[in-house]
Order: C-alpha cells, then structure tokens, then sequence
C-alpha cells in the first residue's frame, strides 16, 4: 500500500483522529526561491495537510491560471528543473518520511528527462504520486504502468465534461486518488457551483473505484468545509500561492501555515456537524 492510499485510509477510520477528507495544499517548487520551498513544506504540514502537492514549475502551462503561473515564472528564474525539484523532495523526506508528496506538472520535462528514469530517481528521491496534467489516460498506459511498477500512484484529472469512457479509462490506469477539476476553466477561476460538485461526488467515486479529491477555485474554509462534506479530499493552491506572494521575506512559512490551519478548522468542524 503506497503512502497516498494509507493516508485515505487512515482519514477513513473511525474515532476521533478520523477525518472524512484530506487537506491537500499546492506550493509551486522554487517559489518564491528554491531555498524557500522545504520551509513551506514542513509549514503545510504543521498547518494540517495530509498530502502535499508540489508543483514542477513549467513554462507554457495550459491548465494553470494567472497565479500558479506567475509562480512557475519565478522559479525558472532561479534555473529550476524537474532535476532540482526532485532533490527538494529528498531534501524534505530527510525529516519528514510521512506525508505523502504528489508531483504536479507537464509532459515535456519528464519526456526531456526520460520517462523511465524519472521514475526511478522519483521514487528514490521519495515521490509518491505523479499528476502530468497533458497526459490523457489513454496515451501513457506504459508510463502509468513504470510508475506503479516503482511504487507511485499515477494520478489524473477528471472534468464535468469527462465521458463515461474517460471514467473507465481513468480507473483502468490510475491509483493513489483522482482530481476532479471543480469548473470548467484554469486554476484559481471563480464561480465554483459547489451544489453541483456536490451531486456529481458520489457518482464519480462509484464509477472509478478510488478516493476523490476536489481542486479549482476553493479559496477559503467555507468552501473548503462544504466540499469536505462530499469529497475524499480538498485541493487548494492559488490561494497559498497568493499569500506566498503577499509575504515579507521570510514570513511565508507561518503566514501559509496560518492559512492552512484555518481550512483544516473549517474542514473538522464541518464534517463534524
């Protein structure tokens, strides 16, 4: 059982350290420098994530908004690769062997770096799941297949347009969770209709055997709590961004872990209601 999968497990057990969702915040890797991104890490985690996902910055995103963008575009400034990403997951695992952490990213620099040796050198460095969001179910069988062959849980998107076929696709290839993207749009959008987030949940889950996460345009613990209800897992990312951004040097550890404490409150006392 991989890291990711004991954690839903875990979440899922009854009594008083059981939670019914996971807290999954996203920090961009090398944002706002790359000697700030393990700091950040460790401050999720003392905020209350369950699981962490770290953004492989990339320059010609299609599914991140103005602010994760932004943040990709200062990491590359500091000469960030999927290279040096992986050596802050190694960095981190040094004190934390615990919480699973989820690459999030694109295509080309896995394919730049080689499929099957990033995923040797991702499990080494102590990845547990890989998310590329421009690899659709049915065009990287065989790389979903190395990367449970080592030990990671490769991770897809899932959207209110997706098919009955794309469900069955996604279920076939994937393992750790699924990401349902909330809206149709890029991150960090608005208009999060979470009446229908909430209808659409169940049948998702139903159709594709695993746990549920749910990102795009949750901002706040009212949101957070209400998708909490419903889902396995509340994705948010934008957001921490956003405070990263508006911090001194320095403070954004304990301003994001502040941040993220709130969501966790909001979260526990709505599922407890």
């Amino acid at each position: 059982m991989s890291r990711i999968q004991s954690t839903f497990q875990k979440l899922k057990s009854p009594g008083p350290g059981g939670r019914k969702a996971a807290l999954i915040p996203f920090i961009t890797a090398g944002d706002p420098e790359p000697g700030a991104t393990v700091p950040l890490m460790h401050a999720l985690v003392a905020g209350g994530a369950d699981i962490i996902e770290l953004g492989v910055p990339f320059s010609d995103p299609m599914a991140d908004g103005p602010t994760i963008q932004r943040a990709s575009e200062r990491a590359l400034a500091y000469g960030m690769s999927l290279r040096t990403v992986l050596a802050l997951v190694g960095e981190f695992r040094t004190q934390d062997a615990a919480t699973p952490v989820v690459l999030m990213g694109y295509a080309n620099p896995i394919e730049a770096y080689g499929a099957a040796a990033f995923a040797v050198d991702a499990a080494t460095a102590g990845v547990d799941g890989v998310l590329v969001v421009d690899y659709p179910p049915e065009e990287c069988v065989e790389f979903a297949k190395t990367l449970k062959r080592h030990g990671l849980d490769p991770i897809f998107l899932l959207a209110p347009t997706s098919t009955d076929s794309r469900f069955a696709e996604v279920a076939q290839a994937g393992s750790g969770y699924i990401y349902y993207v909330s809206l149709k749009g890029v991150t960090g959008s608005g208009n999060l209709d979470l009446d229908e987030v909430a209808r659409r949940i169940p049948a998702i889950r139903d159709k594709v055997g695993m746990p549920v996460g749910v990102g795009f345009g949750i901002r706040d613990g009212a949101s957070a709590a209400r998708i909490a209800a419903v889902a396995d897992a509340v994705v948010i990312g934008s957001r921490i961004i956003e405070e990263i951004e508006q911090s001194l040097p320095g403070e954004a550890p304990q301003r994001v872990s502040a941040l993220l404490a709130g969501i966790r409150r909001a979260m526990d006392e709505g599922v407890k209601q």
